[in-house]
């Protein structure tokens, strides 16, 4: 990557500031998690990660809104018409759509491609058909929804890091591999909501109506692992990155051990969270954490 491409894009505008504060809005509101542990990100590398979540976001909804009036092939039209958009937008560093605009500014200046966006939108396209998957579909979708959004902001934070590359490809499993956890801890807390109201089963081969505790542990023996690969990396992040993502790790950690403490029949009536209060302890930690 060029390190004079972000002093050659053009000057900053209003329309690029809005855009950024668009995305900014829509990942405090969504998710409050993530929206805490981005206040530990440096100046640098804070907005920029917000465009890459917002863009996530808006397309996780159009797959996800459980309205049933909103049918398969307006959701469809609706994800080309945005995948066409980004496409566009990285050609010319502009949308209409604010959230786009903002992502784009933020993958031109950070060596985001299409070899990691594509594999996005097309697990996306998997949630319009894909009710049960097998191990292979299971595999193709975390990459696409999870893995390379950890790919997506890695790029972001070694941006202006020298040796960019090199580092890419030492810590990219890692990032791959924080993302899935990210991922399958999210189906396993919304198994219920996904196979009621969603009409999907993510974990192949789980049978929901009789989800036991074994299963449970299974699930979470699998994740154990991914986390356990991704904390490796972790120390291994520029500075300005280093404590958001070692937040974003504890607090899913938390959520994991939260979870086997769970009785399965319980995780099927009610979601698992981690309270804000502990949330706010896990951030404290890894701030002060980090800076030991």
């Amino acid at each position: 990557m060029n390190p004079l491409l972000f002093s050659r894009q053009p000057a900053r505008t209003l329309y690029d500031s809005v855009s950024e504060g668009s995305a900014a809005v829509v990942i405090r509101r969504y998710s409050s998690s993530f929206g805490l542990a981005s206040l530990l990100l440096g100046k640098p590398v804070r907005t920029p990660v917000r465009n890459v979540y917002a863009l996530v976001r808006v397309a996780d909804e159009i797959v996800d809104n459980p309205d049933p009036t909103l049918g398969r092939e307006p959701r469809e039209r609706m994800l080309t018409w945005l995948q066409d958009d980004v496409r566009q937008a990285l050609q010319t560093s502009y949308s209409g759509n604010l959230v786009v605009h903002a992502f784009a500014r933020t993958a031109v200046a950070c060596g985001i491609t299409a070899e990691v966006i594509d594999p996005f939108f097309d697990s996306m396209r998997m949630d319009l058909d894909t009710s049960v998957h097998t191990p292979e579909t299971f595999e193709r979708y975390v990459y696409g929804s999870a893995e390379v959004v950890g790919l997506m902001c890695l790029r972001v934070f070694l941006a202006h890091e020298p040796g960019r590359d090199r580092d890419y490809d030492r810590l990219a499993p890692g990032a791959q591999r924080l993302g899935a956890a990210f991922q399958k801890l999210n189906f396993l807390r919304d198994l219920a909501e996904d196979h009621d109201v969603l009409r999907r089963s993510y974990f192949p081969g789980l049978d929901v109506d009789g989800f036991c505790d074994e299963d449970r542990d299974q699930i979470l023996d699998d994740i154990d692992e991914d986390l356990a690969a991704a904390a490796a990396v972790i120390p291994a992040l520029p500075s300005g990155s280093r404590r958001a993502v070692l937040a974003a790790y504890a607090t899913f950690a938390e959520l994991a051990t939260r979870l086997r403490a769970t009785p399965a029949t319980e995780i099927l009536q009610a979601r698992v969270r981690v309270p804000d209060p502990v949330k706010v302890r896990v951030v404290a930690g890894a701030f002060y954490g980090s800076r030991a």
